[in-house]
């Protein structure tokens, strides 16, 4: 099973979660079942998958002490400090259980309120109402504003990361401020499946497609959350320990970069 990584808030966060985006609602609290009888420890959320009643019900079904539950502020109505607050205590409500980490799902610049939409986070975490405090899809400039103007470092950004779109500056941005960079879309929404380089190394590896590009995620020292209704390939996705790439392999996916995103732009969401 992949490592825990250290967070800079004194905590770790498992190396390698299942996401739930696109989950439909009445598949979640089985396929939440199946990823923690697979042996996940991290459930990634957010309000805007609309399926977190049932991500609950799923959560009452296992033992929820070995868990960590992530959820994230939508911000699209009003992006706000009020509307985060009142956003993670629905959340809150909707699952049941306390949420251990929360993030801001989108920095939504043109409204200009993500700063403000922060200072609420770090709010809810002095008053020990969460664990830990995140962002998702913010650039450079974003996660420098913030730091800059509340002196409080995101413990994580989760960002889209492929070999197509691995991000290199922004992970080096993220090691030198401490920041786990945690990917989203971590198989180009299956879409690299199919490329014949990471298929070559599949096969004489012995194991499959995605796999290889879970191995090439850890070993650039970040997280993922691959995301699965099948329970087989949920077990299959965390099966990555008995190999390695090598440095051969490393340059072959290194050569598929083409910065093609499957998601949208930070600076184009708002």
């Amino acid at each position: 099973m992949a490592n825990d990584l250290p967070l800079n808030d004194a905590t770790t966060l498992p190396a390698l979660g299942f996401g739930l985006y696109k989950v439909e609602p009445e598949q979640a609290a089985d396929v939440v079942v199946a990823g923690v009888e697979a042996g996940y420890r991290l459930v990634d959320g957010a309000e805007f998958y609309h399926n977190e009643a049932e991500v609950g019900e799923g959560l009452r079904r296992v033992d929820r002490s070995s868990l960590l539950v992530t959820s994230k502020f939508w911000g699209e109505e009003e992006m706000s400090r009020d509307a985060a607050l009142r956003a993670f205590d629905a959340s809150e409500r909707n699952l049941g259980t306390a949420i251990d980490i929360y993030m801001i799902h989108w920095p939504r610049p043109a409204r200009d309120r993500y700063v403000e939409v922060w200072r609420a986070l770090i709010e809810l975490r002095d008053a020990g109402r969460v664990r830990t405090i995140g962002v998702s899809n913010f650039a450079e400039h974003h996660l420098t504003r913030i730091i800059d103007e509340t002196g409080v470092v995101p413990a994580i950004n989760q960002v889209e990361s492929h070999p197509w779109l691995p991000q290199h500056d922004l992970r080096a941005f993220h090691a030198a401020h401490g920041i786990v960079t945690q990917a989203w879309s971590p198989l180009g929404r299956g879409r690299l499946l199919a490329d014949p380089a990471i298929g070559t190394i599949a096969g004489r590896l012995g194991v499959t497609p995605a796999q290889v590009i879970i191995r090439w995620h850890l070993e650039l020292g970040g997280g993922l959350l691959p995301k699965s209704t099948n329970p087989g390939r949920l077990r299959s996705n965390l099966d990555v320990d008995g190999f390695r790439l090598s440095v051969d392999d490393m340059a072959a996916l290194a050569a598929l970069e083409t910065g093609e995103r499957t998601g949208t732009h930070p600076d184009e969401r708002n």
